[in-house]
Formats: C-alpha cells, sequence, structure tokens
C-alpha cells in the first residue's frame, strides 16, 4: 500500500533541497548567450521524477514498469495529474540522476557516531550463465567471488551506524577487494571510532593504516590466527555485525536495489541511488537496541552505554 501522507512528505523534502540545489547550479553554472536552445520546461518536474523513483522503492512493486502504469498513473493520479509515457519517463529519469545523487550524499546520508559496520554485498546483473550474452554492462561488470560463491555484476560497499542508517557508500566492480576499498580511504572520509567488519577485512597493514587516521578496524579472526585479548564492550558490538546483514537484506527484498533488468548503465546508477534514497527515509531500520540503568525506554550517548544482545 502507498501511504498519501508520506508521498508529501518525500516530495516536500526532495522539492525543497532542489529548490536550494538549482539556485546554486543558476549561481555557478557557464551560460552561453549566443545559443539558440529552447529552454521549455518538461511536462514533469524533477521533484515529481525523484519522488515516484522513491515511492517505487518503498512501494513493494517488483516491476517498475507495473508500478508506473498502474500505482501512479491510476492509483496516484490525483497526486501526479501530469504524468508522461512509460518510455519518456525512462529518458526523464537520466537526467535527474545528478540531483538526486545529491540529494542522497547532502541530505539523506546520516552521521558517524563513533561505531560503524562495514560490510559489501554483489549487485548481479545476470545470471552466470548468460555472461556471454549480456551486453549491456559488459563494459563496467566483472566476475567476482563473495562468501555465497561466483557472481557476475559489482559490489555495494556500506558503512551504518548503529541506528541501522546509512553513513557511506561505494560501488565498485565485482572482482575489487573489499580491503582495497578501504584503502582508498574514499569511504572513510568522515568515519571516525571503531568499525566492525568480517574477516574479508583482515590486514594487519590496514589496520595500522587505518588507526592512523583515527580509526580502530575491528574484525573477527581467521580460523589460522592466534586469539587475542579484545575489549568486552567490542566483542558485544562484534556478535551484532549482523545488523548490517539485515540491511543489505532490506535493500535486495524490500527496496528492490538488485535486478537483471537494466538497459543502460545510467539506469543501474539511477536506481541504486533511488534505492539507497528510499532505504534512508524508511521509518523502520533494523537496529541495536539500548539499555539506561537510570531510565530503560530512553538511551544514551552510544559512549556510555552498552548493547543489548536482542537485535531489532
Amino acid at each position: 500500500m502507498i501511504n498519501i501522507d508520506k508521498n508529501t512528505e518525500i516530495f516536500y523534502i526532495v522539492d525543497e533541497f532542489l529548490k536550494i540545489f538549482y539556485q546554486y547550479v543558476e549561481k555557478h553554472h557557464i551560460s552561453y548567450k549566443k545559443s539558440k536552445r529552447r529552454n521549455r520546461k518538461y511536462r514533469m518536474s524533477d521533484s515529481e521524477i525523484i519522488t515516484i523513483l522513491i515511492l517505487y522503492h518503498l512501494s513493494g512493486y517488483k516491476n517498475f514498469k507495473v508500478f508506473y502504469t498502474n500505482g501512479v498513473q491510476i492509483g496516484l493520479k490525483n497526486d501526479f495529474p501530469k504524468t508522461v509515457s512509460y518510455n519518456r519517463f525512462l529518458e526523464l529519469r537520466e537526467k535527474v540522476f545528478i540531483p538526486m545523487a545529491c540529494l542522497l550524499k547532502n541530505k539523506l546520508l546520516s552521521k558517524c557516531t563513533g561505531i560503524s559496520f562495514i560490510d559489501s554485498t554483489p549487485l548481479k546483473v545476470c545470471d552466470l550463465h548468460r555472461i556471454g550474452l549480456h551486453k549491456t554492462l559488459k563494459l563496467y561488470a566483472n566476475k567476482g567471488k563473495c562468501s555465497m560463491g561466483w557472481f557476475y555484476g559489482f559490489k555495494l560497499h556500506i558503512i551504518c551506524n548503529e541506528r541501522g542508517e546509512i553513513v557511506n557508500f561505494q560501488v565498485t566492480k565485482g572482482n575489487v577487494d573489499d580491503r582495497q576499498v578501504l584503502k582508498d580511504k574514499e569511504i572513510i572520509k568522515n568515519i571516525k571510532g571503531k568499525v566492525f567488519g568480517d574477516r574479508g577485512y583482515v590486514s594487519r597493514e590496514l589496520t595500522q593504516e587505518l588507526y592512523k587516521s583515527g580509526i580502530q578496524l575491528i574484525t573477527k579472526l581467521k580460523s589460522n590466527m592466534k586469539n587475542i585479548l579484545m575489549d568486552r564492550k567490542d566483542k558485544l558490538l562484534l556478535k551484532h555485525r549482523g545488523l548490517i546483514e539485515s540491511l543489505n537484506n532490506k535493500l535486495k527484498n524490500s527496496c528492490e536495489i538488485e535486478h537483471s533488468r537494466h538497459r543502460s548503465l545510467n539506469g543501474f546508477l539511477v536506481n541504486i541511488i533511488s534505492a539507497l534514497s528510499a532505504y534512508q527515509l524508511m521509518p523502520n531500520k533494523p537496529h541495536i537496541r539500548y539499555f539506561n540503568k537510570h531510565n530503560p525506554l530512553i538511551p544514551n550517548d552510544i559512549s556510555e552505554i552498552l548493547p543489548l544482545l536482542i537485535p531489532s
């Protein structure tokens, strides 16, 4: 079901940001006085296009064409009275990629609280048996391996906080090592404190390098490694690393961030950005519950409390 009040709220967030965004663009862009290009307005505004893209990932529909033709053009006709044809909408959605990416990066991403969880998840673009027939993303996708086996496509690297909110993300080819993303340091620009990851991030050199930057990387030990002493709070938080697995599951099963129907690279990227934006606007995210000895219902600051072993 599509919530009308939620639709209005999302449209308001998007529209208010785009007003500021286009004021900035208008102020800094280079104008061509001799240009004779027509600057006619589109039938649908950018705010409407972005809102529809986000609503798709919150609607529960598995196919965007069905959602647009039935859910929007019929079910939300009063909210979007000037809709265009489905093929025309696919052309228009590509022009809102940059504004939507800026919306996600500058408005919707959450702040680091000092405790973060990092993980990567595969984004398959086709079955392994159809690699030779795949043409849409063959110049960009690559064959890689994860804990579930081999796949063909990309990797989505995500850092989230203890509330299940995305702090930062990065998309790479499928054959990129998880540790390489941390070495590049693009994903950890605004990260501080402790970062919890799986065994795929085990590296002494990487841990020492991150420690110099003020980040403590904490991972599980491999079977051939000697046991080391660890703080009790770190052990408890390391057990909650499944939080980011729940986040990835939410993105794939609820937000439809992964499918094999892409017809262009721009469509693939728009789908990722809109899915991540939709997740950030979800009211209920997987999170870690806390307790306060004075009032169990009111959590304290993360540095002053101990998480319960009860995942949401």
